[in-house]
């Protein structure tokens, strides 16, 4: 049985604002997503969550109709973009931006984590993981996963709000 990881519902957040470690409230859809995203999944053996509400929120729903509980990891919190959090993308100067994909894995000049930082929290929550697992979690957390699992595209993974991805057993 493979490990389900399940990016957070829609949060309630304008459209090209940066928000990894901003915690948000969800977007009023979100029991119809829930609903949605229930028709697709499978038993899962346990459930673990972001501690990020967006996630939470989606996991203690899932568990109560899954009858399972779902368990707060930190490791499965999305990345701190430090002082770019709550800023809109373009409003961060390029030479931040083009710095970071000069070296994306170590670039930690917003002040935040590096994806570096962030693939080694991600590696070890897999580990910790048992297959059969559902982890409610972050955009960037399911790329990392991806990455270090070699499974789809990796860092060019583009989950939707609400998608799963089933990763092949480590």
């Amino acid at each position: 049985m493979a490990l389900t990881l399940l990016r957070h519902t829609t949060p309630d957040v304008a459209k090209g604002i940066c928000y990894g470690m901003t915690e948000l409230a969800l977007a009023a859809s979100f029991a119809q997503e829930a609903a949605s995203i229930m028709r697709d999944l499978p038993r899962p053996v346990r459930i673990v969550t972001s501690p990020l509400s967006r996630c939470r929120l989606l996991a203690e729903h899932l568990a109560a109709l899954f009858d399972v509980t779902a368990q707060v990891d930190p490791r499965w919190r999305e990345m701190d973009f430090g002082g770019w959090e709550g800023q809109a993308w373009d409003a961060i100067p390029r030479t931040a931006l083009d710095a970071w994909a000069d070296d994306f894995h170590h670039y930690d000049g917003h002040g935040g984590e590096s994806v570096a930082q962030l693939e080694s929290r991600v590696r070890g929550a897999l580990t910790d993981a048992p297959e059969g697992t559902l982890v409610v979690t972050h955009a960037g957390c399911i790329k990392a996963a991806c990455a270090i699992r070699s499974a789809r595209d990796g860092w060019d993974t583009k989950p939707a709000f609400g998608e799963a991805v089933r990763l092949p057993p480590g």
